[in-house]
């Protein structure tokens, strides 16, 4: 709403997701090699910025499928300052991957006066996602104009009878606004691009050394992962187990919708497109998705079906499955599809070893919100913290270096008040791993009947303990005495080891 992956930094597959396994390369636009699948999937597709997005199949048995048009790739149209490596400069920064994370860092730690050096294999491809997010979200970082569309509120529909609306602004950004305007600044400040794939990094007392797959060695004081969920320099020491968001939408244009275009639709949980298929309902009552829409114009909007969280993921057909089913009950007629994604978003798992002597940010950093899938505006926030905190140690007072350095950033990244934040957001997408449609379709009743206080405060990342506890006797006290029993049962266990992993979290 942004494939094995990278575990124990030796296999490059992601964990088998019924059926099927993503190899990945390291970098936001490295290219996924794909194994046959029962839907198809043969030519290699772009990641960007740890959601993983592949090209969607011809074929399946729907229509649909059959206007799925050849991935197009659109370029930045500017030239970029390149890096000479026969110098043999050490930076004071490079960054591996060219995501909105890892250019925002550049940006930032470039308008302190530092060299820095972004490494990507496709610096100027322009990112394919569509990324949502709160309009409040983006204004506080002052990008509100890197939305090109808007509505004044979001709506929720969590049955056939009971509708949310939610009076909170949505938008989507636009992606070729966000990254020129990122681009345009890093060229500003003197950043160098290198259009390449780091495939190793040596490290010595006070610099590293990152090797390319073109044979060129970039050194640097600092290093910063910023690959996604590929993770290709930062290190885990923990088994990988994350719950998975799995989604597939598109940009299309239709002869008509049923949506208002002053409101996008957040959730639409109703199922009674299923009922003239009994084994489809019965396996979305089980493992459910829903709708998430942003409706452009009276003839053009974004759709896309999505799998919260599940483990395993959900396959790929069974959500197109459910989604052309919608649409033909929604009476969508689609006449042609702009855009298509399919997304595999890795959600909670451990963290990282904290500290380590490479920098992370975003997906590798392990900063997806483990019960919503969403990182974008999280990401981008925590941006200045990490260069605010390299600047500091790099810059005139130059203090601290090497291993020393990347210790207080990390402690500035993933202080013990975000890590807690994080155990309890676990904590919440360990309970919905369990529920079925009616359980979650109860929650999120009571989830949207909070003040919005607590409900934009958890979805936005902005709520830490003991807070967060007052959010869970909140949501207790909404909830129906069914799901009261519900939360209770199959919430104590996940709820025994938040406990203890708090307990044994120490700075």
């Amino acid at each position: 709403m942004d494939t094995m992956i990278k575990t124990h930094n030796k296999l490059q597959y992601l964990q088998r997701l019924n059926g099927y396994v993503d190899k990945l390369g390291y970098s936001s636009h490295s290219k996924i090699q794909n194994k046959r699948h029962k839907m198809g999937v043969k030519k290699p597709g772009p990641q960007y910025g740890g959601i993983i997005c592949v090209k969607a199949s011809r074929g399946g048995g729907s229509g649909l499928l059959e206007l799925v048009p050849e991935t197009k790739k659109e370029n930045l149209d500017f030239e970029l300052p390149m890096f000479n490596s026969s110098k043999g400069q050490v930076v004071d920064l490079a960054v591996v991957g060219g995501g909105p994370a890892g250019l925002a860092i550049a940006q930032q730690v470039s308008e302190a006066g530092l060299s820095v050096c972004s490494i990507d294999p496709c610096p100027k491809l322009i990112w394919p996602n569509n990324y949502g997010v709160w309009v409040d979200e983006f204004e506080a970082m002052d990008l509100l104009d890197c939305l090109d569309y808007t509505w004044s509120g979001a709506v929720v529909y969590i049955n056939e009878n009971t509708t949310k609306n939610l009076g909170r602004p949505y938008g989507r950004v636009n992606r070729k606004q966000l990254k020129s305007k990122m681009m345009q600044k890093c060229i500003a400040n003197g950043v160098k691009f290198h259009q390449a794939k780091v495939v190793s990094v040596i490290h010595g007392e006070t610099k590293s050394k990152l090797i390319c797959n073109d044979g060129v060695t970039v050194q640097a004081s600092v290093v910063l992962d910023a690959t996604g969920f590929s993770r290709c320099l930062v290190q885990y020491d923990k088994p990988y187990n994350p719950g998975y968001q799995v989604a597939y939408g598109i940009v299309a244009e239709v002869e008509e919708h049923p949506y208002d275009l002053d409101k996008m639709v957040f959730m639409d949980w109703r199922d009674s497109h299923l009922n003239g298929c009994a084994d489809l309902k019965e396996r979305n009552s089980k493992i459910p998705t829903f709708l998430y829409a942003m409706p452009f114009s009276s003839n053009r909007i974004f759709l896309e079906e999505t799998s919260l969280v599940a483990r395993p993921g959900l396959a790929f057909d069974d959500i197109q499955e459910r989604m052309v089913a919608r649409l033909k009950h929604l009476g969508i007629k689609v006449k042609r599809i702009e855009e298509d994604e399919r997304c595999v978003i890795p959600m909670g798992g451990p963290l990282p070893v904290l500290p380590q002597r490479v920098i992370g940010i975003g997906g590798t950093a392990g900063m997806v919100h483990p019960s919503t899938g969403y990182m974008v505006a999280r990401t981008l926030a925590a941006a200045p913290i990490v260069a605010k905190s390299i600047v500091q140690y790099l810059g005139s007072n130059k203090s601290v270096s090497g291993d020393a350095l990347s210790a207080e950033v990390w402690k500035n990244l993933w202080p013990i008040e975000r890590r807690r934040q994080r155990e309890f957001f676990c904590f919440g997408m360990d309970i919905l791993l369990k529920l079925d449609l009616p359980g979650t379709r109860r929650f999120f009743d009571a989830f949207f009947n909070l003040e919005p206080h607590y409900w934009h405060g958890f979805l936005s990342s902005r709520l830490f303990l003991p807070e967060l506890f007052f959010f869970g006797l909140s949501l207790f006290s909404h909830a129906s005495n069914t799901s009261r029993i519900e939360i209770m049962g199959k919430g104590t266990l996940p709820l025994v080891n938040m406990v203890n992993n708090l307990v044994r979290d120490r700075d």
